[in-house]
């Protein structure tokens, strides 16, 4: 519920509640297993007094109340906090869809009346049909507790009835062929009376947003199926079953694949399991390798095309891209790079990037044929990114002209492209302000880095100064004597030779 203010949402305000259903034993079950532990008992206890503000058995309105009776009801103080956990519990309802609140303004009056539109819980199967629902769910409780609690609300199909293979006949009875309606009296006073006493307002059940679909029918695929294929039957077999006809038109749609591809992927092993059941994971696998595998060639012929036809117009072109050259003011010059240096001037260097095919361009950076995958690269920017020459010869002259083996690679070449991209660069002047400020970047990262490196050493420098300080008043530890090393060379003094006769003599005559 959103509440500008929490004086606009008091124990004093006025609120009526409408439901257009009644609960089911199945609703609930799943109240209590599904929706409670995503968002809370107290939520839940807010649902079923609002619930049962309206007779038991009855469907419509209940009577105008103030909102003290649900802080009553629910043990709620009549306070700033009381009022948050109300609003907490109000919200967590409408973001799971079980409530939708209205506020009702008198005019020319601050006074509010607010509504309180309850909605029915979700069955089983749409429940976990919804994604996002149920990933709230698999947070709060657990990815295996979310699957027990699937299966626990469907009995299972018998293994007699699993195992056997049956030829399933419908043989209901149509309501026309038991019944008989007297059609040439229309009473005009029971459609009045009818038409009096029902709801003014009826209950309204959100529906689910149309998904995009194909268009696909059973008819369409069976006409271009193979009459002798092993899946055949499985593909007649989809008459009946709305829900896989929806799922394969979804992914038709997603893929851009016609009737005829469709027939092609459901001709396939593995698509279909032992029993006929339509595979739509598999499916979707295999629509997905045969769109890369379209986007390639596609892209694979637009450049061969575009290839050929510069090659043939490139003579016609020449005189009218003279003609058409463009100038550069200074505060757009880029340096020109070590490999050009000496061939061409600033002015002309950047006359050249301006006005040049990117082709011509990038043949100037090597002394003999450009490397293929380099050639390759740009021609797929070129093609298939439509970005204009002059905007990759900006390109180039970032990536290759910088002299730095690291950015020439495809990796990082296709990392700016799609980065030009995104920033909706598309002018040759923004492609000299881009290049500067990934320059700038790159220079203040560079200068950051080395004041990282510097500061260890002033800090170490720092924190030895401060023990030194500290400890100048404590007890400093001994002095430990460090040997030197003598010199080999410095003859014996007379004493220290007779000490060490001395002390040979006493080891001699110990032996």
């Amino acid at each position: 519920m959103r509440i500008g203010h929490l004086m606009q949402f008091t124990e004093h305000h006025r609120y009526y509640t409408f439901r257009g259903f009644s609960l089911s034993p199945l609703d609930t079950r799943m109240l209590s297993l599904i929706y409670q532990p995503m968002i809370g008992a107290s939520a839940i206890g807010l649902y079923q007094l609002l619930y049962h503000s309206v007779m038991e058995g009855r469907t419509g309105y209940s009577t105008v109340e103030p909102h003290r009776m649900l802080f009553l009801a629910l043990g709620l103080q009549m306070n700033e906090n009381g009022r948050k956990r109300l609003l907490n519990d109000t919200s967590r309802l409408e973001a799971v869809g079980l409530l939708q609140t209205s506020r009702l303004a008198v005019p020319d009056n601050d006074d509010y009346v607010y509504e309180y539109e309850l909605t029915a819980p979700l069955s089983p199967e749409e429940f976990f049909r919804n994604q996002h629902l149920s990933l709230l769910l698999r947070d709060q409780i657990g990815k295996y507790a979310v699957i027990a609690l699937r299966e626990s609300f469907n009995s299972k199909e018998p293994d007699e009835l699993a195992e056997a293979r049956w030829n399933k006949e419908n043989i209901s009875v149509p309501f026309y062929e038991l019944f008989r309606l007297n059609t040439s009296k229309v009473d005009d006073e029971l459609e009045q009376a009818l038409s009096e006493v029902a709801p003014s307002r009826q209950p309204s059940v959100p529906k689910p947003p149309p998904s995009e679909t194909a268009g696909l029918t059973v008819g369409e695929l069976l006409m271009r199926f193979p009459r002798g294929a092993v899946n055949r039957k499985y593909v007649e077999r989809l008459r009946g079953d709305d829900d896989a006809m929806a799922q394969l038109n979804y992914v038709a749609y997603k893929y851009n694949i016609g009737a005829a591809d469709i027939c092609r992927l459901l001709d396939e092993d593995g698509v279909f399991t032992p029993q006929g059941d339509l595979l739509v994971d598999e499916l979707q696998l295999r629509a997905n390798q045969m769109y890369r595998q379209d986007k390639k060639r596609e892209a694979d012929r637009q450049r061969i095309t575009a290839r050929t036809n510069m090659m043939a117009a490139a003579e016609d072109n020449d005189e009218q891209d003279e003609e058409d050259e463009y100038g550069v003011p200074e505060e757009l010059f880029m340096p020109v790079p070590k490999q050009l240096e000496g061939r061409c001037d600033v002015a002309q260097y950047n006359m050249l990037m301006r006005n040049e095919p990117h082709t011509r361009f990038l043949q100037r950076y090597f002394p003999g044929a450009v490397p293929e995958w380099i050639d390759r690269t740009f021609e797929r920017i070129d093609l298939n990114y439509k970005l204009p020459p002059s905007v990759i010869n900006v390109l180039i002259h970032y990536v290759i002209g910088a002299n730095d083996s690291q950015r020439v690679t495809k990796t990082f070449i296709e990392a700016v492209a799609s980065n030009m991209l995104l920033k909706g660069i598309d002018t040759f002047e923004k492609a000299v302000g881009y290049v500067r400020e990934q320059q700038q970047m790159e220079t203040d990262r560079a200068r950051q880095q080395q004041a990282g490196a510097a500061a260890p050493s002033r800090s170490g420098g720092a924190q030895g100064r401060g023990r030194g300080r500290a400890g100048a008043g404590a007890a400093r530890k001994p002095a430990i004597p460090i040997v030197q090393a003598q010199e080999q060379n410095a003859a014996p003094s007379a004493e220290k030779l007779e000490e060490l006769r001395r002390l040979a003599r006493k080891l001699d005559g110990k032996k």
